[in-house]
Protein backbone atom coordinates (compact mmCIF):
# COMPACT_ATOMS: atom_id res chain seq x y z
CA UNK A 1 0.00 0.00 0.00
CA UNK A 2 1.51 3.46 -1.05
CA UNK A 3 2.51 5.64 1.30
CA UNK A 4 -0.30 8.42 0.15
CA UNK A 5 -3.14 5.88 0.19
CA UNK A 6 -2.24 5.17 3.81
CA UNK A 7 -2.61 8.50 4.67
CA UNK A 8 -5.68 8.92 2.65
CA UNK A 9 -7.81 6.40 4.32
CA UNK A 10 -6.14 7.33 7.79
CA UNK A 11 -7.69 10.34 7.39
CA UNK A 12 -10.85 9.51 5.79
CA UNK A 13 -11.66 7.42 9.10
CA UNK A 14 -10.91 10.17 10.95
CA UNK A 15 -13.22 12.83 9.09
CA UNK A 16 -15.89 10.39 8.94
CA UNK A 17 -15.66 9.52 12.10
CA UNK A 18 -14.51 10.97 14.80
CA UNK A 19 -15.48 14.48 13.46
CA UNK A 20 -19.54 13.88 14.55
CA UNK A 21 -18.39 12.54 17.72
CA UNK A 22 -16.31 15.74 18.48
CA UNK A 23 -19.13 18.23 17.70
CA UNK A 24 -22.60 16.77 17.77
CA UNK A 25 -24.14 19.83 16.94
CA UNK A 26 -22.76 20.73 13.59
CA UNK A 27 -24.41 23.91 12.42
CA UNK A 28 -26.59 22.58 9.50
CA UNK A 29 -25.65 18.95 9.28
CA UNK A 30 -29.16 18.15 9.94
CA UNK A 31 -30.49 17.82 6.57
CA UNK A 32 -27.90 15.58 5.69
CA UNK A 33 -27.99 11.94 5.74
CA UNK A 34 -24.86 10.24 7.56
CA UNK A 35 -23.91 8.31 4.14
CA UNK A 36 -23.90 11.74 2.48
CA UNK A 37 -21.79 13.19 4.63
CA UNK A 38 -18.80 10.80 4.69
CA UNK A 39 -18.98 11.07 1.11
CA UNK A 40 -18.65 14.29 1.08
CA UNK A 41 -15.70 14.37 3.33
CA UNK A 42 -14.10 12.03 1.12
CA UNK A 43 -14.64 14.03 -2.18
CA UNK A 44 -13.23 16.75 -0.36
CA UNK A 45 -9.96 14.83 0.60
CA UNK A 46 -9.78 13.55 -3.08
CA UNK A 47 -10.15 17.00 -4.11
CA UNK A 48 -7.19 18.72 -1.93
CA UNK A 49 -5.36 15.37 -2.94
CA UNK A 50 -5.99 16.32 -6.92
CA UNK A 51 -4.82 19.74 -6.01
CA UNK A 52 -1.61 18.53 -4.55
CA UNK A 53 -1.15 16.62 -7.46
CA UNK A 54 -2.07 19.19 -10.13
CA UNK A 55 0.34 21.79 -8.43
CA UNK A 56 3.13 18.98 -7.83
CA UNK A 57 2.73 18.84 -11.69
CA UNK A 58 3.00 22.48 -12.81
CA UNK A 59 6.63 22.57 -10.41
CA UNK A 60 8.15 19.92 -12.28
CA UNK A 61 6.87 21.77 -15.49
CA UNK A 62 8.20 24.91 -14.72
CA UNK A 63 11.41 23.67 -13.13
CA UNK A 64 11.88 22.42 -16.91
CA UNK A 65 11.08 25.14 -18.52
CA UNK A 66 7.94 24.28 -20.13
CA UNK A 67 4.81 26.36 -19.83
CA UNK A 68 1.71 24.22 -19.20
CA UNK A 69 -1.68 24.68 -21.37
CA UNK A 70 -5.38 24.11 -20.47
CA UNK A 71 -7.82 24.13 -22.78
CA UNK A 72 -11.88 24.52 -21.15
CA UNK A 73 -14.73 25.87 -22.94
CA UNK A 74 -18.82 26.92 -22.59
CA UNK A 75 -21.74 26.42 -24.89
CA UNK A 76 -25.12 28.10 -23.91
CA UNK A 77 -27.82 27.31 -25.94
CA UNK A 78 -31.07 29.62 -25.84
CA UNK A 79 -34.57 29.61 -26.17
CA UNK A 80 -36.97 32.58 -25.84
CA UNK A 81 -40.65 32.95 -26.35
CA UNK A 82 -42.22 36.75 -25.81
CA UNK A 83 -44.97 35.41 -24.56
CA UNK A 84 -47.27 38.72 -23.98
CA UNK A 85 -46.36 42.18 -24.44
CA UNK A 86 -48.17 45.92 -24.19
CA UNK A 87 -47.49 48.15 -27.30
CA UNK A 88 -44.66 50.20 -26.32
CA UNK A 89 -42.59 47.14 -25.77
CA UNK A 90 -42.60 47.12 -29.48
CA UNK A 91 -41.34 50.31 -30.18
CA UNK A 92 -38.56 50.04 -27.38
CA UNK A 93 -37.59 46.84 -29.25
CA UNK A 94 -37.61 48.62 -32.54
CA UNK A 95 -37.50 52.27 -31.93
CA UNK A 96 -35.93 53.40 -35.62
CA UNK A 97 -39.00 54.94 -37.20
CA UNK A 98 -37.44 54.54 -40.74
CA UNK A 99 -37.45 50.64 -40.30
CA UNK A 100 -39.96 48.33 -41.61
CA UNK A 101 -40.58 46.90 -38.00
CA UNK A 102 -40.52 49.75 -36.20
CA UNK A 103 -43.05 49.64 -33.08
CA UNK A 104 -43.26 45.74 -33.77
CA UNK A 105 -43.53 43.08 -31.12
CA UNK A 106 -40.51 41.36 -29.90
CA UNK A 107 -39.31 38.26 -31.84
CA UNK A 108 -39.25 34.74 -30.56
CA UNK A 109 -35.52 32.93 -31.05
CA UNK A 110 -32.91 30.32 -30.68
CA UNK A 111 -29.77 30.85 -30.65
CA UNK A 112 -26.39 30.50 -28.77
CA UNK A 113 -25.65 32.57 -26.25
CA UNK A 114 -22.06 31.77 -25.60
CA UNK A 115 -19.78 29.83 -27.54
CA UNK A 116 -16.35 29.95 -25.48
CA UNK A 117 -13.16 28.76 -25.64
CA UNK A 118 -10.28 29.57 -23.03
CA UNK A 119 -6.79 28.48 -23.27
CA UNK A 120 -5.30 29.22 -19.95
CA UNK A 121 -1.97 27.93 -18.24
CA UNK A 122 1.89 28.78 -15.91
CA UNK A 123 4.54 30.18 -17.79
CA UNK A 124 6.17 30.19 -14.35
CA UNK A 125 5.48 28.68 -11.26
CA UNK A 126 4.70 32.96 -10.32
CA UNK A 127 3.80 33.85 -14.15
CA UNK A 128 0.60 32.88 -15.52
CA UNK A 129 -1.72 33.46 -18.46
CA UNK A 130 -5.40 33.23 -20.25
CA UNK A 131 -6.89 34.00 -23.34
CA UNK A 132 -10.78 33.42 -23.83
CA UNK A 133 -12.93 34.25 -26.81
CA UNK A 134 -16.51 33.74 -27.56
CA UNK A 135 -17.78 32.76 -31.18
CA UNK A 136 -21.48 32.85 -30.54
CA UNK A 137 -21.31 35.01 -34.20
CA UNK A 138 -19.57 33.34 -36.38
CA UNK A 139 -18.65 36.15 -38.60
CA UNK A 140 -16.91 37.82 -35.42
CA UNK A 141 -15.39 36.45 -32.89
CA UNK A 142 -15.72 38.18 -29.19
CA UNK A 143 -12.52 39.28 -27.21
CA UNK A 144 -13.28 38.23 -23.35
CA UNK A 145 -10.20 37.43 -20.82
CA UNK A 146 -7.34 38.12 -22.19
CA UNK A 147 -4.41 39.00 -19.90
CA UNK A 148 -1.18 38.15 -18.40
CA UNK A 149 -0.94 37.58 -14.61
CA UNK A 150 2.09 37.14 -11.81
CA UNK A 151 0.81 35.31 -8.46
CA UNK A 152 2.29 35.60 -4.96
CA UNK A 153 3.74 39.11 -5.58
CA UNK A 154 4.25 40.33 -1.76
CA UNK A 155 1.39 42.55 -0.63
CA UNK A 156 -0.57 43.01 -4.10
CA UNK A 157 -1.37 39.20 -4.66
CA UNK A 158 -1.83 38.26 -7.93
CA UNK A 159 -1.89 41.15 -10.39
CA UNK A 160 -3.38 40.87 -13.77
CA UNK A 161 -2.52 43.20 -17.05
CA UNK A 162 -4.73 43.22 -20.11
CA UNK A 163 -8.89 42.79 -20.54
CA UNK A 164 -10.19 41.21 -17.62
CA UNK A 165 -13.56 42.00 -15.14
CA UNK A 166 -13.79 44.85 -13.38
CA UNK A 167 -14.71 44.38 -9.84
CA UNK A 168 -17.91 45.77 -9.17
CA UNK A 169 -21.12 43.42 -9.00
CA UNK A 170 -22.01 40.38 -7.48
CA UNK A 171 -23.24 38.67 -9.90
CA UNK A 172 -21.45 39.65 -12.88
CA UNK A 173 -18.14 38.04 -10.86
CA UNK A 174 -19.56 34.85 -10.93
CA UNK A 175 -19.57 32.63 -13.33
CA UNK A 176 -21.91 32.32 -15.99
CA UNK A 177 -21.57 28.73 -15.82
CA UNK A 178 -22.87 28.65 -12.19
CA UNK A 179 -25.17 31.85 -11.91
CA UNK A 180 -28.86 30.67 -11.56
CA UNK A 181 -30.79 32.79 -13.57
CA UNK A 182 -30.40 32.91 -17.54
CA UNK A 183 -29.55 36.43 -17.67
CA UNK A 184 -27.91 38.98 -14.99
CA UNK A 185 -29.35 41.73 -13.13
CA UNK A 186 -30.92 45.08 -14.17
CA UNK A 187 -28.71 47.05 -11.80
CA UNK A 188 -25.79 44.79 -12.97
CA UNK A 189 -26.06 44.89 -16.71
CA UNK A 190 -26.68 48.54 -16.51
CA UNK A 191 -23.56 49.90 -14.28
CA UNK A 192 -21.16 47.40 -15.49
CA UNK A 193 -22.24 46.84 -19.15
CA UNK A 194 -20.30 43.72 -19.94
CA UNK A 195 -17.67 43.85 -16.84
CA UNK A 196 -14.65 43.15 -18.93
CA UNK A 197 -12.07 46.19 -20.01
CA UNK A 198 -8.28 46.70 -20.83
CA UNK A 199 -6.42 47.16 -17.39
CA UNK A 200 -3.96 46.23 -14.44
CA UNK A 201 -5.41 45.04 -10.93
CA UNK A 202 -4.38 43.24 -7.69
CA UNK A 203 -6.38 40.44 -5.93
CA UNK A 204 -5.48 39.32 -2.36
CA UNK A 205 -6.83 37.65 0.86
CA UNK A 206 -5.59 36.91 4.07
CA UNK A 207 -4.81 33.27 4.92
CA UNK A 208 -7.85 32.68 6.63
CA UNK A 209 -9.52 33.91 3.57
CA UNK A 210 -12.29 35.68 5.74
CA UNK A 211 -11.54 39.04 3.94
CA UNK A 212 -10.52 39.50 0.24
CA UNK A 213 -10.11 42.66 -2.12
CA UNK A 214 -8.93 43.48 -5.79
CA UNK A 215 -8.71 46.79 -7.18
CA UNK A 216 -7.36 48.39 -10.63
CA UNK A 217 -7.54 50.77 -13.26
CA UNK A 218 -9.44 50.00 -16.47
CA UNK A 219 -10.04 52.06 -19.37
CA UNK A 220 -14.20 52.79 -20.02
CA UNK A 221 -14.11 51.95 -23.77
CA UNK A 222 -14.83 48.20 -24.35
CA UNK A 223 -12.67 46.25 -26.59
CA UNK A 224 -13.89 43.55 -27.15
CA UNK A 225 -15.35 43.67 -30.93
CA UNK A 226 -11.89 44.87 -32.09
CA UNK A 227 -9.46 44.42 -29.30
CA UNK A 228 -7.93 48.16 -29.75
CA UNK A 229 -8.75 51.71 -28.27
CA UNK A 230 -7.68 54.65 -30.42
CA UNK A 231 -7.95 58.14 -29.19
CA UNK A 232 -6.52 61.44 -28.04
CA UNK A 233 -6.98 61.02 -24.94
CA UNK A 234 -8.50 57.75 -23.01
CA UNK A 235 -11.21 57.84 -20.79
CA UNK A 236 -10.77 55.82 -17.38
CA UNK A 237 -12.19 54.44 -13.96
CA UNK A 238 -11.05 53.33 -10.72
CA UNK A 239 -12.49 49.87 -9.36
CA UNK A 240 -12.44 48.42 -5.84
CA UNK A 241 -13.87 45.51 -3.89
CA UNK A 242 -13.55 44.39 -0.57
CA UNK A 243 -15.40 41.00 0.28
CA UNK A 244 -15.90 38.85 3.70
CA UNK A 245 -17.23 35.53 4.68
CA UNK A 246 -17.13 35.92 8.30
CA UNK A 247 -19.02 32.78 9.00
CA UNK A 248 -18.64 29.68 6.86
CA UNK A 249 -19.27 26.49 8.30
CA UNK A 250 -16.25 24.27 8.23
CA UNK A 251 -17.82 21.47 9.60
CA UNK A 252 -20.41 20.29 6.83
CA UNK A 253 -18.76 21.78 4.02
CA UNK A 254 -19.24 25.02 3.56
CA UNK A 255 -23.20 24.73 3.57
CA UNK A 256 -23.63 27.74 5.91
CA UNK A 257 -21.53 30.73 5.04
CA UNK A 258 -22.44 34.65 5.32
CA UNK A 259 -20.64 37.04 3.15
CA UNK A 260 -20.97 40.67 2.23
CA UNK A 261 -19.27 43.03 -0.01
CA UNK A 262 -18.46 46.84 -0.66
CA UNK A 263 -17.60 47.72 -4.42
CA UNK A 264 -16.89 51.38 -5.52
CA UNK A 265 -15.80 52.64 -9.11
CA UNK A 266 -15.14 56.53 -10.22
CA UNK A 267 -14.92 57.29 -13.69
CA UNK A 268 -13.88 60.32 -15.99
CA UNK A 269 -16.59 59.97 -19.32
CA UNK A 270 -16.60 61.84 -22.34
CA UNK A 271 -19.49 64.10 -21.78
CA UNK A 272 -19.07 65.46 -25.61
CA UNK A 273 -19.78 62.31 -27.71
CA UNK A 274 -20.50 63.48 -31.19
CA UNK A 275 -23.10 61.81 -34.02
CA UNK A 276 -21.72 58.73 -35.04
CA UNK A 277 -18.27 58.27 -32.60
CA UNK A 278 -18.88 54.66 -32.04
CA UNK A 279 -15.91 54.78 -29.00
CA UNK A 280 -18.12 53.42 -26.39
CA UNK A 281 -16.34 55.71 -23.59
CA UNK A 282 -19.34 58.34 -23.17
CA UNK A 283 -21.47 58.76 -19.76
CA UNK A 284 -24.39 56.30 -21.01
CA UNK A 285 -26.08 53.35 -18.84
CA UNK A 286 -28.22 50.72 -20.49
CA UNK A 287 -29.58 47.71 -20.08
CA UNK A 288 -31.88 44.56 -21.70
CA UNK A 289 -35.00 43.37 -19.43
CA UNK A 290 -33.44 39.70 -17.85
CA UNK A 291 -33.82 38.31 -21.26
CA UNK A 292 -32.35 38.92 -24.53
CA UNK A 293 -33.81 40.91 -27.09
CA UNK A 294 -32.34 43.15 -30.07
CA UNK A 295 -32.68 46.57 -27.92
CA UNK A 296 -31.74 47.47 -24.56
CA UNK A 297 -35.56 48.49 -23.48
CA UNK A 298 -34.14 51.02 -21.33
CA UNK A 299 -31.37 53.31 -21.97
CA UNK A 300 -29.90 56.99 -21.08
CA UNK A 301 -28.07 57.15 -24.20
CA UNK A 302 -25.31 59.75 -24.23
CA UNK A 303 -25.39 61.77 -21.06
CA UNK A 304 -23.90 65.47 -22.37
CA UNK A 305 -22.12 66.93 -19.97
CA UNK A 306 -20.61 63.53 -18.60
CA UNK A 307 -17.90 65.22 -16.47
CA UNK A 308 -17.16 62.48 -13.50
CA UNK A 309 -19.54 59.56 -12.26
CA UNK A 310 -19.03 57.45 -9.01
CA UNK A 311 -21.09 53.81 -8.61
CA UNK A 312 -21.10 52.17 -4.72
CA UNK A 313 -22.36 48.60 -4.46
CA UNK A 314 -23.38 46.40 -1.53
CA UNK A 315 -23.97 43.09 -1.44
CA UNK A 316 -24.99 40.08 0.49
CA UNK A 317 -25.67 36.27 0.99
CA UNK A 318 -26.41 33.80 3.34
CA UNK A 319 -26.75 30.08 2.79
CA UNK A 320 -28.41 27.55 5.13
CA UNK A 321 -27.89 24.43 3.78
CA UNK A 322 -30.04 24.31 0.84
CA UNK A 323 -31.60 27.98 0.93
CA UNK A 324 -29.78 30.91 -0.15
CA UNK A 325 -30.75 34.60 0.19
CA UNK A 326 -28.48 37.16 -2.33
CA UNK A 327 -29.05 41.04 -2.33
CA UNK A 328 -27.36 43.64 -4.53
CA UNK A 329 -27.93 47.44 -4.21
CA UNK A 330 -25.54 49.79 -6.20
CA UNK A 331 -26.04 53.38 -6.94
CA UNK A 332 -24.34 55.90 -9.31
CA UNK A 333 -23.90 59.80 -9.45
CA UNK A 334 -23.13 61.43 -11.89
CA UNK A 335 -21.84 65.11 -12.41
CA UNK A 336 -21.96 67.28 -15.86
CA UNK A 337 -19.76 70.14 -16.82
CA UNK A 338 -21.68 73.68 -17.37
CA UNK A 339 -20.02 74.50 -21.10
CA UNK A 340 -21.35 71.66 -23.31
CA UNK A 341 -24.45 71.76 -25.04
CA UNK A 342 -27.18 70.00 -23.92
CA UNK A 343 -25.73 69.45 -20.58
CA UNK A 344 -28.05 70.10 -17.42
CA UNK A 345 -28.15 69.02 -14.07
CA UNK A 346 -26.41 66.02 -11.89
CA UNK A 347 -28.17 63.26 -11.55
CA UNK A 348 -28.71 59.95 -9.64
CA UNK A 349 -29.21 56.27 -10.70
CA UNK A 350 -29.92 53.36 -9.05
CA UNK A 351 -31.17 49.83 -8.97
CA UNK A 352 -31.16 46.28 -6.97
CA UNK A 353 -32.07 42.76 -6.81
CA UNK A 354 -32.66 40.23 -4.30
CA UNK A 355 -33.30 36.71 -5.05
CA UNK A 356 -34.24 33.62 -2.80
CA UNK A 357 -33.11 29.65 -4.25
CA UNK A 358 -33.97 26.90 -2.76
CA UNK A 359 -32.45 23.04 -3.83
CA UNK A 360 -34.91 20.53 -3.82
CA UNK A 361 -32.97 17.54 -3.97
CA UNK A 362 -30.58 18.67 -0.77
CA UNK A 363 -27.62 19.86 -2.40
CA UNK A 364 -25.95 23.42 -1.48
CA UNK A 365 -24.64 26.58 -3.86
CA UNK A 366 -21.26 26.34 -2.99
CA UNK A 367 -18.79 29.41 -2.12
CA UNK A 368 -15.49 30.32 -3.40
CA UNK A 369 -14.01 32.04 -0.07
CA UNK A 370 -10.81 32.96 -1.98
CA UNK A 371 -12.64 35.48 -4.45
CA UNK A 372 -15.95 36.52 -2.87
CA UNK A 373 -18.12 34.48 -5.67
CA UNK A 374 -20.63 31.32 -5.87
CA UNK A 375 -18.83 28.23 -6.98
CA UNK A 376 -20.35 25.09 -9.15
CA UNK A 377 -23.46 22.89 -7.88
CA UNK A 378 -22.49 19.32 -7.53
CA UNK A 379 -25.75 17.03 -7.68
CA UNK A 380 -25.63 14.17 -4.42
CA UNK A 381 -26.36 11.86 -7.84
CA UNK A 382 -26.02 13.10 -11.71
CA UNK A 383 -29.05 12.52 -14.17
CA UNK A 384 -28.65 9.23 -16.05
CA UNK A 385 -31.12 6.41 -17.40
CA UNK A 386 -30.31 3.11 -18.52
CA UNK A 387 -31.75 -0.51 -19.29
CA UNK A 388 -30.00 -1.98 -16.15
CA UNK A 389 -28.24 -1.36 -13.48
CA UNK A 390 -26.41 -3.27 -10.58
CA UNK A 391 -28.24 -1.69 -7.75
CA UNK A 392 -31.65 -1.63 -9.90
CA UNK A 393 -31.59 -5.71 -10.33
CA UNK A 394 -32.49 -6.63 -13.73
CA UNK A 395 -34.73 -3.69 -14.23
CA UNK A 396 -33.92 -0.23 -15.54
CA UNK A 397 -32.94 2.49 -13.62
CA UNK A 398 -31.57 6.28 -13.23
CA UNK A 399 -30.67 8.95 -11.60
CA UNK A 400 -32.71 13.00 -11.26
CA UNK A 401 -29.65 15.10 -10.82
CA UNK A 402 -30.19 18.43 -8.55
CA UNK A 403 -33.26 20.91 -8.67
CA UNK A 404 -33.25 23.96 -7.45
CA UNK A 405 -35.84 26.76 -7.24
CA UNK A 406 -35.52 30.59 -7.51
CA UNK A 407 -37.62 33.66 -7.17
CA UNK A 408 -36.03 37.15 -8.08
CA UNK A 409 -37.22 40.77 -7.89
CA UNK A 410 -35.02 43.23 -9.64
CA UNK A 411 -35.67 47.05 -10.11
CA UNK A 412 -33.93 49.65 -12.04
CA UNK A 413 -34.28 53.69 -12.44
CA UNK A 414 -32.60 55.10 -15.21
CA UNK A 415 -34.87 58.45 -15.18
CA UNK A 416 -33.64 61.58 -13.20
CA UNK A 417 -34.09 65.52 -14.56
CA UNK A 418 -33.88 66.09 -18.11
CA UNK A 419 -32.74 62.29 -18.59
CA UNK A 420 -35.39 59.83 -18.85
CA UNK A 421 -33.93 56.29 -19.29
CA UNK A 422 -36.79 54.57 -17.96
CA UNK A 423 -37.82 52.59 -14.68
CA UNK A 424 -37.96 48.93 -14.07
CA UNK A 425 -39.21 46.09 -12.26
CA UNK A 426 -38.90 42.81 -13.00
CA UNK A 427 -40.26 39.48 -11.14
CA UNK A 428 -38.60 36.44 -12.50
CA UNK A 429 -39.31 32.66 -11.37
CA UNK A 430 -36.62 30.33 -12.18
CA UNK A 431 -36.01 26.31 -11.93
CA UNK A 432 -32.32 24.63 -12.75
CA UNK A 433 -32.31 21.23 -13.29
CA UNK A 434 -28.75 20.38 -12.81
CA UNK A 435 -27.59 17.13 -15.46
CA UNK A 436 -24.28 16.35 -13.42
CA UNK A 437 -21.71 19.65 -11.92
CA UNK A 438 -21.11 20.48 -15.63
CA UNK A 439 -23.96 20.50 -17.41
CA UNK A 440 -27.74 22.10 -16.82
CA UNK A 441 -31.67 23.23 -17.68
CA UNK A 442 -32.46 26.38 -16.62
CA UNK A 443 -35.78 27.71 -17.11
CA UNK A 444 -36.65 31.69 -16.50
CA UNK A 445 -40.39 33.16 -16.61
CA UNK A 446 -40.01 37.01 -16.62
CA UNK A 447 -42.46 39.51 -16.07
CA UNK A 448 -41.48 43.44 -16.45
CA UNK A 449 -42.80 46.90 -15.79
CA UNK A 450 -41.41 49.41 -17.50
CA UNK A 451 -42.85 53.17 -17.26
CA UNK A 452 -41.01 56.60 -17.31
CA UNK A 453 -39.44 56.52 -20.21
CA UNK A 454 -38.78 58.51 -22.69
CA UNK A 455 -41.76 58.64 -25.57
CA UNK A 456 -40.82 56.29 -28.51
CA UNK A 457 -43.81 56.47 -31.07
CA UNK A 458 -45.57 58.19 -27.82
CA UNK A 459 -45.07 55.53 -25.91
CA UNK A 460 -43.45 55.88 -22.35
CA UNK A 461 -44.29 52.91 -20.41
CA UNK A 462 -45.09 49.15 -21.39
CA UNK A 463 -45.44 45.32 -19.69
CA UNK A 464 -43.72 42.06 -20.67
CA UNK A 465 -44.07 38.28 -20.49
CA UNK A 466 -40.96 36.28 -21.57
CA UNK A 467 -40.65 32.36 -21.07
CA UNK A 468 -36.65 31.74 -21.75
CA UNK A 469 -34.86 28.41 -21.69
CA UNK A 470 -31.24 27.29 -21.55
CA UNK A 471 -29.36 24.47 -21.87
CA UNK A 472 -25.77 25.51 -21.05
CA UNK A 473 -22.45 23.25 -20.98
CA UNK A 474 -18.54 24.35 -19.72
CA UNK A 475 -15.78 21.18 -19.80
Amino acid sequence: MSRRLSVFLSVAFFVAVAGPLANPCRVLAQDLTPMRSVQQRLSYIERMLGEQTQAEEKIKAAAAGQPSLKINGRIHLDYWNFSENTAGIGFFEHPDAMASNYGTDPEDRIFFRRIRLKFEGDLTTTMMYRMQFDINTPASAEMKDVYIGFRNLPILGTVKIGNHKRPIGLDHLNSSRFNLFIERPLVVEAFNEDARRIGVSAHNHTDDMVFDWRYGLFVLENPAADGKIVGDSMQLSGNARLSSSPWYDEATGGRGYFHWAISGMLARPDGNVGLGETNGNDGRFRTRGELRSDFRWIDTGSIAGADWYEIMGLETILNLGRFQFVGEYQSAWMQRDDVTAGTGPDLNFHGGYVYLAYMLTGEHVPYKRSGGTIDRVKPFENFFLVNRCNRCGNSGGGGWGAWQLALRYSYLDLTDNDIQGGVEDNITLGLVWYLNPYSSFQFNAVYGDIEKHAPVGGFTDGHFTAIGTRLRVDF
